[in-house]
């Protein structure tokens, strides 16, 4: 599969700083990974078992999987909650998800053309997915991996879900409530990371919306009129590519593109649970406030039953009781 260069990469008003890259064994990826920092890991061999994941293999031995795929009018694929749609709201998203199985899948991929809707496979792993898929998924270097959970006291494994994307896909700004091990198989994605101290630069959407987690910034066309403060946003950069490992802190935003690398890229992600707190140090950190942000806004939401209300008894307390000086 063909590399990639710097002219693919989508050019934003944004600065940027690395994320370290560090070989597996090397002792500063474990103090990285406990301390909730970003970090690439080369070495790691984790999914090396699945580097014929390709579409020809997957069509053979998944070719009547019934999969989870979603299809987009444009190249941003801007995840949401179909549970939180509701008739009090306009919601019209770009992307919607179909079910379709893996054959049809890779036919329509193989024979996609400019100006048609432009397809994400997004399937979890499990034993659904066919007996050579699920042989391959077993061989997975589970050991490092499992190895890394119990340094960092993470909670158990969730779910490894399987992502297939057509080059130049987008998924925009977000962040997720779980610890993410991001491994590429094929192709080369890039990600810009940037911390929980940074959430007043991106301007989530509310927690009731559909759009929860998902930055409300288009990072291609910024309005600067709404959302001023992301002029001050500075996020962490990596492109990853295949057989690399990339760690995405729980909390942490990420920006998403899908490299011209050949088509498309197939990766893995393996999710874990945030840790059990034994015991609460103080100053908290960044993603624990947003944790406590989040659940401050669902028991306004819950307790005025009136999602709309919250910002507004939000602004109330901050403007009755802080001055601007405060502020």
């Amino acid at each position: 599969m063909a590399g990639w260069n710097n002219n693919q990469l989508r050019k934003y008003n944004i600065k940027f700083e690395k994320i370290p890259v560090l070989q597996h064994d090397d002792p500063k990826v474990n103090s990285l990974l406990c301390n909730n920092k970003p970090v690439l890991i080369k070495g790691s061999k984790l999914v090396s078992s699945v580097l014929n994941w390709d579409l020809d293999y997957l069509q053979k031995h998944m070719s009547s999987v019934c999969c989870n795929v979603m299809v987009s009018t444009n190249h941003k694929f801007k995840y949401y909650d179909q549970k939180k749609i509701t008739p009090s709201i306009t919601f019209k998203p770009q992307s919607r998800p179909s079910s379709m199985t893996f054959s049809e899948f890779a036919e329509r991929m193989k024979t996609w053309k400019k100006g048609a809707p432009r397809l994400y496979l997004q399937q979890t792993l499990n034993n659904s997915i066919g007996h050579h898929v699920v042989r391959d998924f077993v061989m997975f270097n589970w050991d490092w991996v499992m190895s890394k959970q119990k340094i960092c006291k993470w909670g158990a494994l969730t779910s490894n879900l399987l992502l297939i994307s057509q080059e130049g896909n987008i998924t925009p700004c977000h962040y997720d409530e779980q610890q993410n091990m991001f491994a590429v198989v094929k192709g080369y994605k890039r990600f810009i990371l940037f911390p929980p101290s940074q959430f007043e630069c991106l301007y989530p959407h509310p927690v009731h919306h559909p759009y929860d987690r998902q930055s409300q910034v288009d990072f291609d066309n910024p309005n600067y009129t709404m959302f001023p403060k992301f002029k001050d946003a500075c996020g962490y950069e990596a492109v990853v590519g295949p057989e690399d490992v990339l760690y995405i802190p729980i909390y942490w935003f990420h920006h998403v593109e899908s490299l011209m690398s050949g088509g498309y890229t197939v990766s893995i992600n393996f999710w874990f649970k945030a840790g059990p707190i034994e015991k609460i140090e103080y100053p908290l950190q960044d993603y624990q406030k947003m944790a406590i942000m989040r659940n401050v806004e669902k028991m306004l939401g819950e307790a005025l039953h009136d999602p709309n209300d919250v910002g507004s008894m939000l602004r109330t307390i901050v403007v009755g009781r802080y001055t601007s000086e405060e502020l």
